[in-house]
């Protein structure tokens, strides 16, 4: 039996400006502020002596893969994302970039989510990917349309009852 899997659906490219702003930032801060900082470090625990038994060099080599990766990961992502700007011209029906207020159909509870490019997607603050099932379900709907999403509890009913921007 092989350990090949199938690559995984390419995320939108899509972002805000300040998502965008924010992985530029993030890239500078891990190429110019961390990973010298890591380097050196790296190299006082390898003058140390014997690397097969010293902690701080194994972390260390560990940390820096860790930094390279995501520089990596940010230098080929940065140029290949889109950035939307403004608003849309219907600003009561549901696109990229808006905070949407949902009422559950069923429980009558009330949900709020902002809808985002995939990385710059935050829970605690109720952003939602582009891409998650949810968001796909209510793109292109207006105020007061009704509409089902397929969640990991089940298909569920929801109404648009607010949409900003």
């Amino acid at each position: 039996m092989s350990r090949w899997r199938p690559p995984s659906p390419s995320s939108t490219a899509i972002i805000t400006r300040d998502g965008f702003e924010k992985l530029k930032a993030e890239l500078d801060h891990l190429w110019h502020t961390l990973r010298p900082e890591v380097v050196k470090a790296l190299a006082a625990a390898a003058a140390e002596g014997d690397r097969s038994e010293n902690a701080e060099y194994i972390y260390r080599k560990k940390q820096l893969g860790e930094i390279d990766r995501r520089v990596r990961y940010l230098s080929k992502r940065i140029p290949a994302l889109k950035v939307a700007e403004g608003a849309p011209s219907d600003r009561e029906a549901v696109f990229f970039g808006a905070v949407i207020e949902l009422e559950n159909a069923v429980s009558g509870e009330t949900l709020r989510y902002r809808i985002v490019g995939p990385d710059e997607t935050d829970a605690k603050l109720g952003w939602i990917s582009v891409d998650s099932p949810m968001a796909r379900a209510v793109l292109k709907k207006k105020l007061d349309d009704e509409f089902e999403a397929e969640l990991p509890g089940g298909r569920t009913r929801f109404v648009v009852i607010g949409v900003e921007y």
